[in-house]
């Protein structure tokens, strides 16, 4: 298990880096995490809802997606309110005091659930949350030593450098533990490191003396691209303005499964951000609206700060504004959610650049879906046949008027998925995944770039499986070379593994 002396400290990173190598090395592995607090999630192929970060765990381990993964996901609807997901479903939505009377009733199905997984394959890498030393919350623990009691499972914890106190933080976390939590820690991990690893040696030494567990591994700072848990990432802060094609992507308060969004880049000529102010859409070829867990309060966001005027005279000015799921909805004429499943507000005016309307119902839609472009007229023509797959997770259904444009048909479906302006520069779908084949993505930039009077990209387009497939490799590679995975395989065989390796370093 790779427990954390707090968020972010990349454990997410580290738990796909360690099955790809598992993998590589002849194992049939998994992952775990028993509780996700998340808002990018994936539908299953039962259809079943559960944490982007156990999806992209499984795929370096070369397995199936499955709840089994992921048995409880917590997705934020306000700062004190989640909806609860229990193996695949969601059950209501709770406040924190209202979700901690209702764990007791969980426990055993989450230990149902790992051995059912822990059975099937040779090792399972376990993924804690935030950190085992939040002594308040231990009564209710679930997920980060109450879960390694439960699998009987040996801890690396992992400690951040980059912010600074790496070893204050390492040393706090085990001495605010039990004893007995102290003793399963087997491995101590120190990640995001910039320089040279002697300058650590001191610290190692001295870290290694007082808590008697050895540091196995300074990994250093990779730039390599996964797929973000939640919205707690390094990713929306980047700004590469150096591209032909500029791509905004509106960073919505409640912004759900921007992985959607992480293949864009790899577009040669592309450079992608993410916009808080309208004054950041204006150099914007491309504006995305992601997916959000609170459409009419985001687009209320948007309406309040002024970027959504932006977004509508870009699009006016013939630029290309794409929605995905809630950034879909945001684009029609009016919302309207009278069961207040997503909102307080009970109707909100769109964006009116799509015409349809929309009415949320507490019922959800989780599906995997694929399908096809079948466009009469207009750029998207050229696409007729071009197949699409992902999968979709939404509540609300679309109303169409007249001046609506299909261009995305779903699961055989005579109902369009996916429609556009009479323009064709306003696009939206429910499909999470339309861009991961690449060419739908490779066409669309080509069109904007005749549009610019450039020269089209003739290269073969990147798909998001290759990408992915790339970037696992390259994150093993380092981190093999970085963390001494013979003290890993001895620590999963219930080995010992000495102090003192840095002292003849």
């Amino acid at each position: 298990m790779f427990q954390g002396t707090g968020s972010s400290v990349g454990k997410s990173m580290l738990c796909a880096a360690v099955l790809r190598i598992l993998k590589q090395d002849g194992l049939r592995v998994a992952p775990f995490k028993a509780q996700n607090m998340a808002l990018n999630s994936y539908a299953t192929r039962e259809g079943l809802e559960m944490g982007r970060a156990q999806v992209t765990q499984a795929e370096a381990a070369g397995m199936e997606p499955s709840v089994r993964m992921n048995p409880i996901l917590l997705k934020p609807t306000s700062d004190r309110r989640s909806q609860v997901v229990v193996n695949g479903r969601p059950i209501g939505t709770m406040s924190a005091v209202e979700y901690d009377r209702y764990k007791p009733q969980l426990r055993e199905a989450v230990k149902e659930t790992y051995d059912a997984l822990e059975r099937d394959v040779d090792v399972v890498v376990i993924e804690g949350a935030g950190s085992p030393a939040e002594i308040n919350l231990r009564e209710g623990d679930l997920v980060n030593m109450a879960m390694a009691k439960s699998a009987d499972a040996p801890v690396i914890l992992i400690g951040d450098i980059n912010p600074g106190g790496v070893f204050a933080s390492l040393y706090g976390t085990v001495k605010l533990l039990p004893e007995e939590e102290q003793r399963r820690i087997k491995g101590v991990v120190i990640n995001k490191f910039r320089g040279d690893v002697k300058i650590l040696e001191p610290g190692l030494n001295m870290l290694e003396e007082l808590l008697n567990i050895p540091v196995i591994g300074v990994i250093p700072w990779m730039d390599v691209d996964m797929e973000d848990e939640d919205s707690v990432t390094e990713r929306f802060e980047r700004r590469d303005a150096g591209g032909e094609v500029q791509v905004a992507i509106a960073r919505l308060p409640h912004i759900s499964n921007f992985t959607d969004f992480n293949l864009l880049g790899s577009e040669p000529g592309v450079s992608v951000g993410y916009a808080e102010r309208a004054g950041e859409l204006r150099a914007a070829d491309v504006i995305i609206l992601p997916g959000t867990k609170n459409t009419i309060e985001d687009l209320n966001w948007l309406k309040q700060r002024g970027m959504a005027d932006e977004i509508v005279r870009h699009a006016r000015r013939g630029g290309m504004v794409i929605g995905i799921c809630g950034g879909y909805q945001m684009l029609g004429e009016t919302l309207r959610d009278p069961e207040h499943s997503e909102s307080r507000i009970p109707e909100i005016s769109g964006l009116g650049l799509l015409n349809f309307d929309v009415t949320f119902h507490s019922e959800k839609t989780t599906v995997q879906s694929a399908g096809s472009i079948r466009c009469e007229n207009g750029w998207l023509s050229a696409l007729n046949g071009l197949m699409l797959e992902g999968y979709e997770i939404h509540s609300g259904m679309n109303r169409f008027g007249a001046r609506c444009v299909p261009f995305l048909y779903l699961n055989g479906s005579d109902a369009p998925d996916g429609v556009t302006n009479e323009g064709g520069n306003v696009i939206g779908s429910y499909l999470h995944g339309i861009f991961d084949t690449g060419s739908f993505w490779h066409a669309l930039v080509n069109r904007v770039r005749a549009q610019k009077g450039l020269d089209e990209n003739e290269a073969t387009p990147m798909t998001m499986a290759e990408f992915r497939n790339r970037e696992f490799d390259r994150l093993a590679a380092i981190v093999r070379q970085n963390l001494d995975m013979d003290a890993v395989y001895r620590i999963i065989r219930g080995e010992d593994v000495p102090c003192g390796r840095w002292k003849d370093a």
